[in-house]
C-alpha cells in the first residue's frame, strides 16, 4: 500500500508537469515589441475583390453592385483623424473610415514603458484593423475603391467630465447622405458605429452593412515582453451567440467557410494575450463570415439587405470593442464575450479563485499579498482533509520501523506481510492512501490558478515586492522557484520515507525537476506553491510533533 501512495503522489506530479508543459505549447506565439507608427496609406487596391469573390478588404455581397454608386469624393481635410478618450488613442483614415490605430492608454507597451499598449495598427510590422461600410447594389464601398468621407476636423479630444464624443463622417451622392458617426463614452471601451442613410433621392437606396476585423499572420505582441519560455495563450479568432456563447476559430481554418452562423446578439473578434477586438450588431441579424485573402485573415458579419425609400431614412449600428479583457466589462457588451477570458476546462475553479483573488486586492491593494491571503483562504477551507492526511503520513513514519522490521522477516512470504501489514495499519488506525489527498486536491486548484494568472488581464505587470515587477511574468532572478525547491526539499524529510530504493531516488529528485519547470512559469503560481508548501510544513510538523507524543505516550504504557 505505501508502495502505491508513493507511485500515486509521484504520477500526480508527473501529470501536473505535463498538463503545464502542454500549456506551453498550445496556440504559442511569441512576438517583436510594437513601437512603430501607423503608416497613412490605405490597404484597399489589390485587396479589394470582384463583387463576387470572397477575397480582399470587402465581403461577399449577396446584392447586385452598381459601381456608379461610387465616386473619388474629395475630403477636406488629409491625412488620418485623431481622437483622443480618456481610454483611447484612436487614428481613423477617413477613406473607408476605418480604424486603423488603436492605443489603450491605461495600459504600457511593456514593462517600464512609458508608451501605451497598441492594439489595432497598420504598418510595416502589422496589420490589425477595425473595418466597416456599407456593400451592395448602392453600396459606397466596392472592389473600386472604399467611400472618401468628408469631415470637419482632423482631432476630436474628449474633455473632462464630457460623457461622450462623436466623430461624424459624411459622404454626399446622387441626393443620398450617408453619416458615419463614431461614438465614443466616458471610461468605457465600447464604441458605437452608425450609420445613417437619408435618401432625399427620387429612387430607392439598397446596400448592406458590413463590420470586419483585419489582421495578418504575425506574432502576439502582447507576448512581447514575456520572454522565450513564457506561458501559452490563444491567438485567433472567436465568435459567439446567445445559444452557443463561445466558439475559436484558428486563423488556419478561416478559409474553410465554416463560419455561416447568423444572429442578432452575437459577436465576432479576435483574441490574443489579455487583450481583444470585437464587433457585435445592434439593430439588425448579421450573418458571419470569416476568409483568408494571402496572409491577412478577416472575421466580420453583413447586414441583411436594407431598402431605404426615397425621402424616408435608416440607421444601421454595430459595436467594437477593442481593448483589455476585462470581464465586468465584456459581459455587458454580448453573451459570452466574456468567455473570451479562457480558463480552460477547470473555468469554475478559476473563476471562484479570481472572484477571491479580486475580493482581496480591493482591500489589501497589492496582488502578491493577494494571492498570498489566497493560498491561507485555500489552506483553512482544504485544512480537515489537510489534516486527516497529514495524520496519516506522520502515522506512516511513526510505524516505518515496524513496517521495516517485518520487511526483514517476511520479505520473501509477500502475502505473509502484506497480512502483517494490514494488520499494523489496522492496529494504528492508518490509511497509507490518504496521504495522497493534499497532492490529489492541491493539483486542480494548482493548474486553476495558472490559468488565472496567464489570462486575467488584472495581473498583466502588477508588481509584489523588490525584484517582482510582474506577477504574471517569470521571476527575473529565479528566487521564487528556488525557494520553492528548498521548501518542497524540507516538506519530503518530514514524509514517511519510501521503502524501496528506487521510489526513494525518484523521490529525491522531484523538487530538483519541480524547480526546473517553475523558473519559467509566472512568479505569482511559484509564490502561491511556496507559501503553500510553507505552511503544509508547519502544519505537518505540528501534526508529527502530536504523533510522536502519541507514540511515547504509548511506548511508557506498553513498559509499565
Amino acid at each position: 500500500m505505501q508502495k502505491i501512495f508513493r507511485v500515486m503522489i509521484i504520477i500526480a506530479m508527473l501529470i501536473t508537469a505535463y498538463l503545464l508543459i502542454l500549456a506551453w505549447r498550445d496556440d504559442y506565439a511569441d512576438a517583436p515589441a510594437v513601437d512603430a507608427v501607423p503608416e497613412t496609406t490605405s490597404s484597399v487596391g489589390a485587396d479589394i475583390p470582384s463583387t463576387t469573390g470572397a477575397a480582399g478588404d470587402i465581403p461577399v455581397q449577396t446584392l447586385p453592385v452598381d459601381n456608379s454608386a461610387v465616386t473619388a469624393t474629395p475630403a477636406k481635410n488629409a491625412g488620418l483623424i485623431t481622437v483622443t478618450t480618456d481610454r483611447y488613442d484612436i487614428k481613423i483614415n477617413p477613406e473607408g473610415g476605418d480604424i486603423v490605430y488603436a492605443a489603450l492608454k491605461q495600459y504600457d507597451a511593456t514593462l517600464d514603458s512609458d508608451k501605451p499598449f497598441v492594439l489595432l495598427e497598420n504598418n510595416s510590422n502589422r496589420v490589425y484593423v477595425a473595418q466597416s461600410g456599407l456593400i451592395g447594389q448602392n453600396g459606397i464601398d466596392t472592389a473600386e475603391g472604399r467611400a472618401t468621407y468628408n469631415h470637419t476636423a482632423n482631432n476630436y479630444v474628449m474633455e473632462d467630465g464630457q460623457q461622450t464624443l462623436s466623430v461624424p463622417l459624411t459622404y454626399k451622392k446622387d441626393g443620398v447622405t450617408i453619416t458615419k458617426t463614431f461614438t465614443f463614452t466616458e471610461n468605457k471601451y465600447p464604441i458605437d458605429i452608425s450609420y445613417q442613410i437619408q435618401n432625399a433621392s427620387t429612387n430607392a437606396w439598397q446596400g448592406q452593412m458590413f463590420a470586419q476585423l483585419k489582421r495578418d499572420d504575425s506574432k502576439d505582441p502582447g507576448m512581447s515582453d514575456k520572454g522565450a519560455l513564457s506561458m501559452a495563450t490563444y491567438l485567433g479568432g472567436a465568435w459567439g451567440t446567445p445559444d452557443d456563447p463561445y466558439n475559436k476559430l484558428k486563423f488556419g481554418d478561416f478559409s474553410d467557410g465554416e463560419l455561416t452562423t447568423t444572429s442578432d446578439k452575437g459577436w465576432v473578434g479576435i483574441v490574443q494575450h489579455y487583450f481583444v477586438s470585437a464587433w457585435t450588431p445592434e439593430n439588425f441579424t448579421g450573418k458571419f463570415f470569416t476568409r483568408e485573402t494571402g496572409s491577412d485573415y478577416f472575421i466580420g458579419f453583413n447586414s441583411q439587405p436594407v431598402n431605404v425609400a426615397p425621402n424616408k431614412q435608416v440607421t444601421l449600428n454595430a459595436t467594437l470593442y477593442a481593448g483589455p479583457k476585462v470581464q465586468s466589462e465584456l459581459k455587458d457588451v454580448a453573451v459570452g464575450l466574456n468567455k473570451t477570458v479562457d480558463y480552460g476546462l477547470l473555468w469554475p475553479i478559476s473563476k471562484v479563485l479570481f472572484a477571491i483573488l479580486e475580493g482581496v486586492h480591493k482591500v489589501v491593494g497589492n496582488w502578491g499579498w493577494s494571492i498570498i491571503l489566497l493560498t491561507i483562504l485555500v489552506k483553512i477551507a482544504l485544512m480537515w482533509f489537510s489534516n486527516k492526511s497529514y495524520y496519516s503520513m506522520a502515522k506512516m513514519r511513526a510505524i516505518a520501523p515496524r513496517l521495516k522490521v517485518l520487511k526483514e522477516e517476511h520479505g520473501d512470504d509477500r502475502m505473509k506481510m502484506s497480512q502483517e501489514m494490514m494488520a499494523i495499519y489496522k492496529e494504528e488506525k492508518v490509511n497509507p492512501m490518504a496521504g495522497c489527498l493534499p497532492i490529489l486536491m492541491q493539483m486542480p486548484i494548482f493548474l486553476a490558478l495558472y490559468w488565472v494568472l496567464v489570462e486575467s488581464v488584472e495581473l498583466r505587470h502588477a508588481p509584489w515586492i523588490l525584484w517582482i515587477q510582474d506577477l504574471s511574468a517569470m521571476d527575473p532572478w529565479f528566487i521564487l522557484p528556488l525557494l520553492m525547491g528548498a521548501s518542497m526539499f524540507v516538506q519530503q524529510q518530514l514524509n514517511p520515507q519510501p521503502a524501496d530504493p528506487m521510489q526513494a531516488k525518484v523521490m529525491k529528485f522531484l523538487p530538483i525537476i519541480f524547480t526546473a519547470f517553475m523558473l519559467f512559469f509566472p512568479a505569482g503560481l511559484v509564490l502561491y506553491w511556496t507559501v503553500n508548501n510553507l505552511f503544509s510544513m508547519t502544519q505537518q510538523y505540528i501534526v508529527n510533533k502530536k504523533v510522536d507524543e502519541e507514540q511515547k505516550r504509548r511506548t511508557v504504557k506498553v513498559v509499565d
